[in-house]
């Protein structure tokens, strides 16, 4: 069925179409020419739309394989720099950074916002068109395992240590504000990037881990070449933790071999399932070091981690083979590869059976990159979409003037702003712990709210930017308009860095680990901010509402130790929602409205924000939901009879 996309004009010619052709007004209200910016034309616009009815008129007069109305006629949303265009980053910034340093890092924002518009936009499309290219064997039958890239990907590399997007977080030249100076560049250039920021997470956490380790004189030449500005010292990092046997189950899956050699060093032997970033130069993994009869210890504890080159100085693989590249759902510019470890030369960096340990470093930064990445894409999403609604016309009017339509992309913005907030509270809590100026609740608070963030943020962006797309109409659904790219690329946040159930666990680890002591500065960080807030007339029912979420909190962890491990564990994702919902809530979209110079948007916000549900683990738990699933779950596994049809 032919659909013309073109404008409803009220007139006496769209009239006689309809007596004559009997088009439907709905279709012509729901088309667009280009530069259409309301329903009423003004008077030097008539001329323009007499002539776009005379072309519609003879249009209708010709074949329908000549119509010129089978072109759609929509406007591009286009955004401009995305610093300057993000006024909550402005104001956060203003809010929290010294003067001084908030002058020279809005200077580079700026520049940076506009590097990022003309330069690297491009190039990250141009990583979405040439995906890498795995080639095994040369036209001579000899076994290559080249991993072709895209000339676009090489120079995004070159760009990033230009940029200093590693370097900025170890040089610390605003002290305690870099990582956030960090943080905020890595926001700005995640959504455009074309997959980069993958291997930039991977990067800082192997930076991380190589300094939490002292710098050892055996790595301060990668340290160097990890943190460098030079874009022909920078290198990349891999982190090869998943194996056939497992992702997150490192302890159970990880079957690989370190084999000592008489200089000191090792070889790897074993298979790397999952490899992100497989062109990277450098990389972290686990192995099982064999003793002298070749036997390993199981288990966590017969974990250590090691350090290698992919390449040496020749070009040549260390002693790795390629067998395959992923074919992924999205981060499709991205190499991710099977690689089998023949022999790799690797250098053992960890203390013998304490590689999780070590490695746990490397995990809070990707985890961090994951949940900005998060808050990147819900940005770039609604930025696109708010643009949208008003260059396109429905109905007889922009969608912009559409209550509804506006109603969807404000819930999305309540969503994102507090995605954002808390990632740059959680990047403020780990500057302070890198210049040494944390104190023991910042550290506690931290530890508990990296894998909080990590989870729930994934959570969100794909609940964001599908719904953002659903505001383009069919428009979302194609691929040139790169749409489908940002969704795609974000449905993997939340199984990046440890799925949802993972992370939500790895809660609970934080809280038994630190005896409880996690909970305790949570309540009372908490309970401060919302009492400086509590002054603030506009923000009583927020706050209110935060208080009695927090209270109902305490009743469940009261309530906590009566429950079984079960019950305990089918609580843990309600629990962990909660702990971002009032946590956010708090400190983030109540403290930023109480400013005195706050818009009346962030005030709205933070109100949105607590009409949810903010302490979902009490409410299901007042059902006795987790008593009545563990009898479930209990059920299934004590089901005997066919897999395909359960007893409920």
């Amino acid at each position: 069925m032919f659909t013309c996309r073109l404008p409803w004009w009220r007139s006496s010619a769209t009239c006689k179409l309809w007596q004559a052709g009997g088009f439907l007004p709905r279709v012509w209200e729901r088309c667009q020419p280009p530069g259409c910016k309301g329903i009423n034309a003004t008077a030097g616009q008539g001329q323009q739309v007499g002539m776009q009815e005379k072309r519609v008129l003879e249009d209708l007069e010709m074949p329908l394989a000549r119509r010129e109305t089978e072109t759609l006629f929509q406007e591009q949303p286009e955004t401009g720099n995305p610093y300057l265009e993000d006024a909550l980053l402005q104001s956060y910034l203003k809010t929290h950074l010294p003067p001084k340093v908030l002058e020279e890092v809005n200077q580079d924002l700026e520049r940076f916002g506009n590097r990022l518009l003309t330069t690297v936009k491009p190039l990250g499309w141009e990583c979405e068109l040439n995906p890498p290219v795995f080639r095994q064997y040369d036209a001579w039958g000899q076994r290559v395992d080249h991993i072709v890239i895209c000339s676009a990907w090489r120079r995004m590399k070159e760009i990033t240590a230009e940029e200093g997007l590693i370097a900025e977080a170890y040089e610390r030249r605003y002290s305690n504000w870099s990582r956030l100076h960090q943080a905020v560049k890595l926001y700005l250039f995640s959504s455009l990037s074309g997959g980069f920021g993958c291997p930039l997470a991977m990067t800082d956490g192997a930076a991380k881990v190589i300094e939490s380790l002292g710098i050892p004189g055996s790595l301060k030449n990668a340290f160097d070449h990890l943190t460098s500005r030079d874009p022909k010292k920078f290198w990349t990092s891999g982190q090869w933790m998943t194996e056939r046997r497992g992702g997150s189950d490192v302890a159970n899956g990880t079957e690989t071999v370190a084999r000592k050699q008489p200089d000191g060093t090792y070889r790897l032997y074993g298979f790397k399932w999952f490899t992100s970033a497989a062109d990277s130069d450098v990389a972290l993994t686990l192995a099982r070091v064999a003793d002298a009869e070749g036997e390993v210890k199981q288990g966590s504890r017969g974990l250590s981690l090691f350090f290698l080159r992919v390449r040496d100085e020749e070009g040549k693989l260390n002693s790795i083979q390629v067998q395959r590249l992923k074919d992924k759902l999205g981060t499709r510019q991205m190499a991710t590869a099977e690689l089998w470890l023949d022999g790799a030369k690797a250098e053992l960096i960890s203390a013998e059976g304490h590689g999780v340990a070590s490695i746990s470093n490397m995990l809070n930064i990707t985890r961090i990159h994951n949940a900005i990445a998060a808050a990147a894409s819900m940005r770039r999403m609604i930025s696109l979409s708010r643009e949208y609604a008003r260059r396109r016309v429905a109905f007889g009017k922009l969608l912009k003037d559409h209550p509804l339509h506006m109603q969807t992309i404000a819930r999305m913005e309540v969503q994102t702003r507090g995605a954002f907030l808390l990632i740059m509270e959680i990047v403020r809590l780990l500057g302070l712990v890198e210049a040494n100026m944390a104190s023991e609740q910042d550290q506690l608070l931290l530890r508990l709210l990296i894998p909080v963030a990590k989870l729930y943020t994934g959570k969100q962006a794909s609940a964001v930017v599908t719904e953002a797309m659903e505001s383009f109409g069919g428009q979302g659904y194609m691929e040139d308009t790169g749409l489908p790219v940002i969704v795609r690329d974000a449905l993997v946040l939340s199984i990046w860095e440890g799925t949802t159930n993972i992370l939500s666990l790895d809660v609970l680890r934080s809280l038994t680990k630190s005896q409880g002591q996690a909970m305790a500065v949570f309540f009372s960080t908490v309970q401060k901010k919302l009492e400086l807030a509590s002054s603030a007339a506009k923000l009583e029912p927020a706050v209110k509402q935060t208080r009695d979420a927090l209270g109902s909190l305490a009743q469940f962890m009261e309530a906590a130790g009566s429950k079984g491990a079960t019950t305990m564990e089918l609580a843990a994702r309600d629990f962990s929602y909660t702990l971002a919902r009032i946590y956010t809530g708090r400190a983030l979209l109540i403290e930023h409205a109480a400013r005195p110079d706050a818009s009346s948007t962030d005030i709205a916000a933070a109100r949105r924000w607590c009409n949810q549900e903010l302490c979902p683990v009490a409410a299901e738990s007042e059902n006795s939901s987790y008593e009545a699933e563990a009898a479930l779950t209990d059920s299934a596994l004590a089901y005997e009879g066919s897999p395909a049809c359960p007893p409920w």
